[in-house]
C-alpha cells in the first residue's frame, strides 16, 4: 500500500467511527473526562489522542511493519486535528 492509499483508508477508518461512535473530537472530550476522574489530573482531549497514538508507536516499536497501527497512526492523527481545531474555535 502506497502512502495516498494508506491515507484514503485511514480516512475511510475514521469516517466509519464517527458513524458508529460520533464526532471523534466529542469522544475524545467524553474519554478524557472518564481518565480526569481515573488519573485524579485534568485530561484534554488531545491529551487522550496523543497517548493514543503513543500507544500505537509503542506497538509499532515491536513490529514496525503491523499495518493496522500504522493506519491506526494516521487516523488518529487526522482525530487530533479535529479535536486541536474543534477546541480553538471554542476559544477553550
Amino acid at each position: 500500500m502506497n502512502a495516498q492509499a494508506l491515507l484514503n483508508e485511514a480516512a475511510r477508518v475514521v469516517s466509519e467511527r464517527r458513524v458508529a461512535y460520533g464526532e471523534p473530537a466529542s469522544t475524545m472530550a467524553a474519554i478524557a473526562a472518564r481518565w480526569s476522574v481515573t488519573l485524579a489530573t485534568p485530561v484534554s482531549a488531545a491529551q487522550v489522542v496523543l497517548c493514543l497514538i503513543d500507544l500505537k508507536l509503542a506497538r509499532l516499536a515491536h513490529d514496525p511493519a503491523h499495518q493496522d497501527s500504522i493506519l491506526d497512526v494516521a487516523g488518529y492523527a487526522a482525530v487530533l486535528h479535529e479535536v486541536v481545531h474543534q477546541h480553538q474555535q471554542e476559544g477553550i
